[in-house]
This record gives C-alpha cells, structure tokens and sequence, in this order.
C-alpha cells in the first residue's frame, strides 16, 4: 500500500511540473518580440499586442478606457494610438518581451502587480529605455517577489520618474539604504514604502 501510495503522488508531481513546464513555455512564447511586425505596425500597436497577449492592459494617450482585449485593439494609421499608461497586473511579461517598449516615446504610468516573472534584469532594462527615461513619471512595483533591492536600486536612471510605489516585495532587504539612493539620484522622487 505504501508504495502505491508513492506512486500516485510521484505521478501527480510529474503531472503538476508538466503543466507549470507547459505553462512556463507557453508565456515564453506569448513573450517573444516579432521584429517584422513593430515594423510593419509600429511600436505601439506591436507593444500593445504584446501586453494583452500576456495578460496586461493598456490606455492610449487621450483616452480613458484600458484595453484589455487584443481583438478589441483599436486600428488606424500607423502611429495614430500612443501607449501612455501599462498596467501589467497578473501578467506574464517577462525579460524577453521587453525590448517591445524600445519604441514606445508616451509612456508616463506602468503598475508591475504580481507578476511572477518579474526580475531584477527587467528593471534594469526598463530603466535603460532611453525613451522611459524621459516619459515615466509613475511607477508601482507591487507582490513581485523576484525583485530586490538591485533592482529597485536601478529605476534610478528613470529620470523623469516621481511616484514610486513599493509593496510586499520580500527580496528588499535593506529599505532604507534603497530608498536613500533612489532619492539622492532623483530629489523629485516620492516613494511610498509598503514592505513591512
């Protein structure tokens, strides 16, 4: 009996890392950058794709509504809709999408909320967009727990940057010296601290 009982539950662990495998795999792909097609579209309406495919939403300069649905994608000629705010809440963006918001020049709000693949190298690559450098000016971070303080640490080159919010991210483990240091980088910069 003992070892049918180990049996069962080796098969459901095989199970169970099969479909976080397949799951994992298939983010993987919703997450790969078709350079052809920013060509062929243009920046924003490729980054746009690229966030509702994974789950996020996105608002378009001038207006209110968030998009949600990638069939519900708004056409027309190229260049008309500006991505202005991301809100990547339960997504699965990860590293390797990220260079789809290398031509995004409006963007002015992203919120990263639970999003488990999240990781120090995506903020550093963020905060090196040239582009997000000047434009965001409002930033969360929120329940991402493979962030650290390295990479809160490197939002500091968002130079425009002057609301961050911070909550729940376990992997900080020196609050005030990464405050400290955003704050010298960035006087302007008002940082709401939740990490307790």
């Amino acid at each position: 009996m003992r070892l049918l009982s180990k049996a069962v539950h080796c098969a459901a662990s095989q199970r169970e890392w099969g479909r976080r495998h397949f799951w994992g795999w298939l983010n993987a792909v919703f997450n790969k950058v078709d350079y052809e097609r920013i060509k062929a579209v243009g920046p924003d309406r490729a980054a746009a794709e690229w966030l509702l495919r994974c789950g996020a939403k996105v608002r378009f300069q001038g207006f209110d509504r968030w998009h949600h649905d990638y069939n519900g994608l708004p056409t027309g000629p190229l260049g008309r809709y500006k991505i202005q705010a991301i809100d990547a809440a339960e997504s699965c963006i990860m590293y390797r999408g990220f260079d789809h918001l290398d031509g995004l020049t409006c963007v002015e709000e992203i919120k990263l909320r639970k999003c488990i693949y999240i990781e120090d190298p995506c903020l550093e690559r963020l905060s090196s967009i040239e582009n997000l450098q000047k434009s965001l000016y409002m930033m969360e971070v929120v329940s991402c727990g493979n962030v650290t303080d390295r990479g809160i640490i490197t939002l500091h080159k968002l130079r425009s940057l002057e609301h961050l919010f911070l909550s729940d991210l376990p992997g900080i483990k020196d609050k005030q010296t990464t405050v400290d240091r955003l704050q010298t980088a960035l006087p302007r910069l008002d940082i709401v601290l939740d990490l307790d």
